[in-house]
């Protein structure tokens, strides 16, 4: 499926590795010019940048640190004096039951689902001031059911769809939506982890497997163009119909 967003500036949080990866690499076929961001591994930052081609850079901080967040989008800014599409993929997981939780823990991955998009609004308020905005954030089936060992992350991706919902009605008079794609377990070949567990997911899932990172980029493309633009605060499933049979 191509899309056309040629010339649009999009940012995505975690985006060199996985599910961002794949979401930054649809962006930039479609057209965009693509900011990858992430934290620390300069060499892998790289190579996805390279992969990619031209018009697709890295950009390097943690999205934690309001030192440095959102001053990074003022580096985007910088050069092209407006961001089309913000996309926070970035998250944590510390795995734990919720009795007995890690609370420093559950605060950890809290912060990193809430705090870039909390503190990048103000300024994708004024970058988005054209009236084509795109916000989308990747949330998960486990904030809305309860997944073994998941409380912690469980808790952050409630957070961040509310947190959706409550910026979309904030920021829809300025012509910008705000939604977020949700997914079940992601398919990732050889590295996907417990494989037995794969098997029965993908025999549920009516669509007969595993959903994958490309899928979930499809969505998250499919919410930037500007057809999605009377779509607001929504939490789009894309898991090939498992949850029909949860």
């Amino acid at each position: 499926m191509t899309l056309d967003l040629t010339g649009r500036v999009a940012v995505v949080t975690g985006a060199t590795r996985g599910l961002g990866r794949a979401i930054a690499g649809k962006l930039h076929a479609s057209g965009c010019h693509v900011y990858l961001n992430y934290r620390g591994d300069d060499a892998a930052a790289a190579q996805a940048a390279q992969r990619l081609g031209p018009n697709a850079l890295p950009l390097k901080g943690d999205v934690t640190d309001p030192t440095v967040w959102p001053a990074l989008l003022d580096t985007v800014l910088e050069r092209h004096s407006r961001i089309d599409m913000f996309v926070h993929n970035a998250a944590s997981w510390h795995p734990m039951p919720a009795v007995g939780a890690d609370v420093d823990g559950v605060h950890g991955d809290l912060a990193v689902a809430l705090d870039p998009l909390l503190r990048a609004a103000p300024v994708l308020a004024k970058a988005m001031d054209g009236g084509s905005g795109r916000i989308v954030a990747v949330s998960s089936s486990g904030a809305g059911s309860a997944v073994p060992q998941y409380v912690s992350l469980g808790l952050a991706k409630a957070a961040l769809e509310s947190l959706v919902r409550y910026l979309a009605v904030e920021l829809a008079g300025a012509g910008i939506t705000v939604n977020a794609v949700s997914t079940a377990k992601l398919d990732k070949g050889a590295q996907t982890p417990n494989p037995q567990a794969a098997a029965v997911l993908a025999h549920r899932t009516p669509g007969g497997r595993l959903t994958t990172p490309a899928d979930v980029a499809d969505a998250v493309a499919l919410l930037c163009t500007p057809e999605a633009g009377w779509i607001q605060g929504q939490v789009l499933t894309v898991d090939g119909g498992l949850a029909l049979r949860s």
